[in-house]
């Protein structure tokens, strides 16, 4: 079984999650037996028996594979839809349906709503995305698998340390994500938040604003960069007193999982992904001004020692070992 994987965002343009789901993926499955790589599309003698795509792969590549007798699995990230209520979720569906029935042929193709129906399966990292696939998209449900994220061994088998002063968020220094914002509510709470994590560009203007307040407020907000080296972030893990992130859209945060297999409480926004991710075993926080989060963020910070963390999320192999299954299935189907 030869598997190859593709996505539509080069990993050189933007750093994160996407880039190390696939890449931890395409490990696992080889150290599973499987032969998995990624997709050359200037490579015309590369063969495959089936395609990951992670994203939402063109109705028209999905019927050329087809063709070729080679099998589709799209793995969408319905990140924004994933974070909207459900009021916006009714008008988008509306907003599909309408367009659909009503706008030419050619416009509608373009938004590829066709692929979640021609697609062999469609894999979600949550119930709540699974439920999106359908709901939005009319992606049958007898082709819907949930499997969420992995994580490294070395997150769940760090030793435990004495716990430290600091919070931290590891995340991409960008609107997104929030991190100026929670630096802003750190500093109005007084609490310490030390943030890991790199812009995509250090002109980026929003960025530029977290970089000033971190060195005018060095008391409260810690920075030092991206930490690459995986047994010195689980270590950091570890030692902290609490793991946050506030993002105003997510899909399932890896570093979320990682934080959590480390023994860290969670303080997440209060989004539909969080609460389908870790349930009962997280703090949630809405989405609103530093002001207002900062009495969230003092009273998790308070509270932290005594809370539970989330139970230990999946390995990337046995990530991996799911998505042998459902390939084997696929491909065995008549």
């Amino acid at each position: 079984m030869k598997i190859l994987f593709n996505c539509s965002l080069p990993f050189g343009l933007a750093h994160g999650g996407v880039q190390t789901q696939i890449e931890q993926t395409v490990a696992a499955l080889q150290s599973a037996g499987l032969e998995a790589e990624p997709l050359r599309w200037w490579d015309a003698t590369q063969c495959a028996d089936l395609i990951h795509y992670v994203g939402r792969m063109p109705a028209a590549h999905i019927r050329f594979a087809h063709q070729k007798g080679i099998k589709v699995v799209i793995g969408e990230l319905l990140t924004g839809a994933g974070s909207r209520s459900r009021s916006q979720l009714r008008l988008q569906k509306t907003i599909i349906r309408a367009v659909g029935r009503l706008a030419p042929r050619d416009f509608v193709a373009a938004f590829n709503w066709e692929s979640y129906r021609l697609a062999d399966a469609c894999v979600a990292l949550t119930p709540w995305e699974a439920h999106l696939m359908h709901y939005l998209f009319d992606a049958p449900k007898e082709h819907l698998h949930v499997v969420p994220n992995g994580i490294e061994e070395i997150f769940l088998n760090a030793p435990p340390v004495a716990r430290g002063k600091w919070l931290v968020c590891t995340a991409t220094i960008t609107g997104r994500k929030r991190v100026l914002e929670l630096a802003q509510a750190a500093v109005h709470a007084q609490t310490p938040v030390w943030i890991i994590g790199k812009a995509y560009t250090e002109a980026d203007p929003y960025a530029s604003q977290f970089f000033a307040l971190a060195k005018r407020e060095p008391q409260m907000i810690r920075y030092e960069g991206a930490v690459s080296d995986r047994a010195r972030l689980a270590q950091i893990y570890r030692e902290a007193r609490g793991f946050v992130l506030l993002s105003t859209m997510e899909s399932l945060s890896l570093s979320a999982l990682e934080a959590g297999a480390c023994g860290c409480p969670l303080l997440l926004g209060d989004l539909p992904w969080a609460h389908a991710a870790f349930g009962e075993y997280a703090t949630y926080c809405p989405i609103t001004a530093p002001e207002r989060t900062a009495g969230y963020l003092r009273s998790f910070y308070e509270k932290a020692p005594a809370l539970p963390p989330p139970p230990p999320p999946m390995t990337w192999l046995e990530v991996a070992r799911q998505l042998k299954t459902i390939y084997e299935n696929i491909l065995n189907a008549k």
